[in-house]
């Protein structure tokens, strides 16, 4: 992902916006996108802001808010799935995928092991000694 362009370059286009030049005319002496000098000189305008916003996604996870009962419902079913806490949270009216429940737990060094019940009969795949008939 690329970096903001310069706070002095954005200072140079909004000040000659505002010397009399078009917002247009400011970023073909610029080189830098119309769009771009059109957007600075609105967010200066609007309020006073000529520093970039901050990049990428916000930290932290909406199942903070709710880690008490994600906390509550495993100490009260220790077996539950991934699968089976998304199920409760959805009637809690919380979306959630797996890996962000997944995470959560992570983060508080929680995991879920498998356990004896959960193996298989016989390994998958083709057994030796049998012949499919067409």
């Amino acid at each position: 992902m690329g970096r903001p362009l310069s706070v002095d370059l954005r200072r140079r286009v909004i000040e000659a916006v505002e010397a009399g030049s078009s917002r247009r005319a400011a970023a073909r002496r610029f080189q830098v996108s119309e769009s771009a000098a059109v957007k600075w000189v609105a967010a200066w305008r609007a309020s006073g802001r000529m520093e970039p916003l901050a990049m990428g996604a916000p930290r932290g996870s909406k199942l903070e808010g709710h880690g008490a009962f994600l906390l509550a419902a495993i100490a009260a079913e220790p077996d539950l799935t991934l699968a089976e806490l998304r199920d409760k949270l959805a009637e809690r009216k919380v979306r959630s995928g797996l890996t962000a429940i997944w995470s959560f737990f992570d983060r508080r060094g929680i995991s879920f092991k498998k356990n004896g019940a959960c193996r298989r009969a016989e390994p998958s795949g083709r057994r030796r000694g049998t012949r499919r008939l067409a």
